[in-house]
């Protein structure tokens, strides 16, 4: 099974940075929330999804478009992000769409697919790089530390969004039952389970 400390563990080793959001850990979505008790906007997650989707691409299992990811991202990001975090995700959503306009010519959402994942993987070096310079590039299990000075950098905005993607979708049912392997807790103790190369981690 996978827990969610292994999961936290898997998207610093992805985004180079320890999960901003400290709250996101505790986190349960209860319900469905309206976007509307939120600061985004419908614009802003539909973005979000397609973005994800670039992401956590749909195969022969859900993608991140699939269980919906964006909605619980953007819950998350109000409701457990500081206000300065939740500014940085916001400003960097809208700045993405107006970069891909000066490079493409066109809005995200009306590029092609191969369009779409080359511009996400110039966004995804260039979020690392500046995390980098930045010194925000954590490899330990050094939590993110939001109570430092207003005047400490926080990360790229991509990296925000690729976090959340992250944990939004392998923390949905879908991903749960179709992309890892679910057990219900409590069941029965096997010391001996076989393993085949390749199979899908627990959850």
């Amino acid at each position: 099974m996978m827990q969610r400390r292994d999961l936290l563990k898997m998207i610093m080793a992805t985004t180079g940075v320890a999960m901003v959001g400290g709250n996101a850990l505790a986190y349960e979505l209860k319900s469905k929330v309206p976007l509307t008790d939120t600061v985004f906007k419908s614009d802003d997650l539909l973005l979000f999804n397609e973005i994800a989707e670039v992401i956590l691409p749909r195969t022969n299992t859900p993608g991140a478009k699939d269980v919906n990811a964006g909605l619980m991202a953007l819950i998350i990001a109000n409701d457990c992000y500081t206000s300065r975090e939740r500014d940085t995700l916001v400003k960097g959503l809208h700045s993405l769409n107006k970069n891909v306009e000066k490079s493409y010519g066109s809005p995200y959402l009306l590029l092609s697919s191969i369009e779409k994942t080359e511009f996400i993987n110039q966004l995804d070096a260039a979020a690392k790089d500046y995390n980098h310079q930045q010194n925000i590039y954590y490899l330990s299990n050094t939590p993110y530390d939001r109570e430092s000075s207003d005047e400490k950098p926080l990360p790229h905005y991509f990296t925000l969004i690729k976090q959340l993607t992250l944990f939004s979708f392998f923390t949905s049912k879908e991903a749960a039952t179709q992309v890892l392997r679910y057990e219900a807790v409590p069941g029965k103790y096997n010391g001996e389970l076989d393993y085949k190369k390749g199979d899908r981690a627990w959850f």
